[in-house]
């Protein structure tokens, strides 16, 4: 296989999870703030599909990036940092995901605040993962 595909596939995948996890963070964050029900069940039903595809997509974008470093999970420099906020990111939003889809409630309820928080962290998270997979191809 062409040694550059894993790159592009990475770099095309990992845009997914990164816009759908910042997307369900904030419809459920303002799900939050409106009191008229239709308005709420709409925001968090969107956050809720948001987060599942989000989730979903982060499969692809971290076994593209472990093909693309041949299995190395930190390296050194941006490549360090990238991971240092990876790792978690997965792990947070793989977590909260399960939480919400396997948490007995439907798409359209008002999810915990404690799950809007851990949304925020995996928000930040993968934020930080972004900003320094974008080092790694632009450098400082």
């Amino acid at each position: 296989m062409n040694r550059d595909i894993w790159p592009r596939i990475h770099g095309a995948s990992a845009h997914f999870p990164i816009a759908l996890v910042l997307f369900s963070f904030a419809l459920d964050a303002a799900g939050h703030l409106f009191s008229r029900l239709a308005v709420r069940r709409g925001l968090h039903a969107a956050g809720y599909w948001s987060m599942l595809l989000g989730a979903a997509g982060t499969v692809p974008a971290v076994v593209s990036g472990l093909a693309m470093t041949k299995g190395v999970m930190l390296g050194h420099d941006a490549l360090r940092y990238h991971h240092l906020f990876a790792w978690p990111a997965f792990a947070v939003i793989i977590g909260i995901a399960a939480w919400r889809s396997l948490g007995g409630g439907s798409a359209n309820e008002r999810p915990p605040l404690g799950y809007v928080a851990a949304a925020a962290l995996a928000a930040v998270l993968v934020s930080g993962a972004g900003y320094w997979g974008g080092e790694m191809l632009i450098g400082r």
